[in-house]
């Protein structure tokens, strides 16, 4: 186990993507971020089922910056109630780590 995460989170356009990716980045609260484009997401929204195209985050970042990371995403994020999901990186090549580690 590391104290590695990775935080997903969603947006509803390439430019909102970008912006929060671009300032999590600067900010020393990501080493990375990729954006994954056009995906579907069919959720429950307000007892209704929406269906939208979204663009999906994989935000690589450490467990001492997670409330930050989380705090950032509802600061730049035009949802009303962003996804913030944390999942934990058990393991990855020792180097990559490092680097996560020094960029954060």
């Amino acid at each position: 186990m590391t104290d590695k995460l990775l935080v997903l989170t969603t947006a509803g356009s390439d430019a909102e993507a970008r912006k929060i990716a671009q300032t999590l980045v600067e900010r020393k609260l990501a080493a990375c971020v990729n954006i994954v484009p056009r995906i579907h997401s069919v959720y429950r929204w307000e007892g209704k089922v929406e269906d939208a195209e979204e663009y999906l985050l994989l935000i690589k970042t450490s467990k001492s910056r997670e409330e930050q990371v989380g705090a950032a995403i509802h600061e730049l994020h035009s949802y009303e109630l962003p996804e913030c999901v944390a999942i934990a990186i058990e393991r990855g090549s020792a180097e990559y780590l490092k680097w996560l580690g020094d960029s954060v």
